[in-house]
C-alpha cells in the first residue's frame, strides 16, 4: 500500500474564513473632529476679522450735543488653503482574476486594501497638521515637576484641564468643547485616583469617556486607536517586517471647534476638500478604474485618490499637551 503523506487530503483554500488585519473606521478621527468644507477650486483664500477689534471696549458716554464715539474694525487675509492630491493604485492582472481561489475576491480585496492605505495616509496627515507641538498657540510639556504627568497619582487632571479652559476662554471668548487624547492618556485617566474618587458615587461607578467629558466639561472626547507600521518595506510575505506603533501617544489636544463651517465663525481647524473634480466625494476622494493593457492583456488599474488641505485656523483655540504619560 502506498504511503499517503497527506492522509488522502488535498489542501484547498477555505471559503468561509481568511485572516487579514484591518483597522476599523472608528480607529481614525480625521473626518470627525473639524468641519469639512467642500471647495471647487484647488486653492483659494479666506478672510479673518480682528479679534482685538471685536473685543475692545470702546463705547463711551455721549455728551449733550456731541458726536458719538467711533472706531474701526479690520479684516485680514488668512493663509490660502491648497488641496494637494494623494493617490495610490494596484494593478489587477487577468491571471489574478481567473486563478485565485475563493474566498479571495481580487477586486473587493484590492478596494479594501486601497481604502486602508488612504485612511492611514489621511490620519497621518491629521496628526502632522494638528496633533503635534508647534501648531497651536499654547504648547505644554508635562515634565513631571512643574506640570505633573497624568500617570502620576499626585497630579490633578481635572484642575489642569479646567485651568487651560479658563485661559482659552479669557483669551478668545470661546470655551473649549473637545479634547483629543491618545489611548494611553485615556487609560491613565481611567485609572487615576482623583478621577475614580470623583465618580465613585455615580450610578455606574465605571469611568467612561462620557463621564470624563462631563468632568472636563467638554462636549466630546476623541480617543483614536489608529496604528501604523514603521518597519521597512520589503517584498514577500513576512510577519517579522513590522514595527507597529500608535499614531497618537502620550499627548492631548484641548480646543474649540465650530459644529459647521459658516461666516464670521472662529474654530481651531477646518478641512478643505477639493470636490470640484469629477466624481469626487468627501475629502475629495474618488476611485478610478484604468485599462492597462500595456502591462498585459486584461490588466486593470484600481486607483484611489484624495485631494484636501488640513489647516489650523485659529491657533489660539488649541492647547497641545505632550508627555502626559
Amino acid at each position: 500500500m502506498p504511503e499517503m503523506k497527506n492522509l488522502g487530503h488535498i489542501d484547498r483554500a477555505l471559503t468561509n474564513m481568511s485572516v487579514a488585519y484591518m483597522q476599523a473606521a472608528d480607529a481614525f478621527i480625521a473626518d470627525k473632529v473639524f468641519p469639512i468644507i467642500n471647495v471647487q477650486k484647488r486653492s483659494d483664500v479666506y478672510f479673518t476679522y480682528s479679534k482685538a477689534d471685536m473685543f475692545r471696549n470702546e463705547v463711551v458716554e455721549r455728551g449733550r450735543g456731541a458726536e458719538s464715539a467711533g472706531g474701526n474694525w479690520n479684516i485680514g487675509q488668512g493663509d490660502p488653503y491648497l488641496c494637494r492630491k494623494y493617490a495610490f493604485h494596484y494593478d489587477i492582472t487577468q491571471e489574478e482574476r481567473v486563478n485565485y481561489d475563493k474566498p479571495i475576491d481580487v477586486e473587493r480585496d484590492t478596494l479594501e486594501w486601497l481604502s486602508q492605505k488612504m485612511l492611514l495616509k489621511r490620519e497621518v496627515d491629521f496628526t502632522n497638521s494638528f496633533f503635534k507641538a508647534g501648531v497651536w498657540g499654547t504648547d505644554i510639556t508635562a515634565d513631571g515637576t512643574t506640570i505633573k504627568k497624568f500617570s502620576d497619582q499626585a497630579s490633578d487632571p481635572v484642575k489642569f484641564v479646567n485651568d487651560q479652559m479658563l485661559a482659552m476662554a479669557e483669551n478668545t471668548g470661546k470655551k473649549p468643547n473637545f479634547i483629543i487624547m491618545a489611548p494611553d492618556v485615556f487609560y491613565a485617566l481611567k485609572n487615576h485616583d482623583a478621577i475614580m474618587d470623583r465618580i465613585k458615587y455615580t450610578q455606574k461607578g465605571i469611568i467612561t469617556l462620557d463621564l470624563i467629558a462631563s468632568l472636563f466639561e467638554v462636549e466630546k472626547i476623541f480617543v483614536p486607536w489608529g496604528i501604523y507600521n514603521a518597519g521597512p518595506q520589503t517584498p514577500g510575505y513576512d510577519d517579522t517586517k513590522d514595527d507597529m506603533k500608535f499614531l497618537y501617544k502620550g499627548c492631548m489636544l484641548i480646543g474649540y471647534r465650530t459644529p459647521r463651517a459658516s461666516l464670521k465663525t472662529a474654530t481651531a481647524g477646518y478641512i478643505f476638500a477639493w470636490t470640484g473634480l469629477e466624481g469626487a466625494s468627501s475629502y475629495g476622494s474618488r476611485l478610478v478604474r484604468i485599462k492597462m493593457d500595456q502591462l498585459g492583456l486584461g490588466t486593470e488599474r484600481f486607483e484611489m485618490e484624495m485631494a484636501y488641505d488640513m489647516k489650523a485656523i485659529c491657533k489660539d483655540l488649541g492647547v497641545f499637551v505632550k508627555d502626559l504619560v
